[in-house]
């Protein structure tokens, strides 16, 4: 596999034990849910939500 570069989808498969297609598939129907038109939408719709774990400002 020298040579190739891994997608986001891939990185995230791997970090949960998850198939790409898994991830992409799980992504999709999120970013569906939200009535998002765009990832970056969907993103600031969680994030207004208070729906994304990580550090809160």
């Amino acid at each position: 596999m020298r040579g190739c570069k891994k997608s986001a989808h891939g990185s995230r498969a791997i970090v949960l034990a998850l198939s790409e297609g898994t991830v992409r598939n799980h992504l999709s129907s999120a970013i569906g849910k939200t009535s998002a038109r765009t990832r970056a939408e969907a993103v600031r719709i969680a994030v207004e939500n208070g729906w994304l774990l990580g550090e809160q400002g």
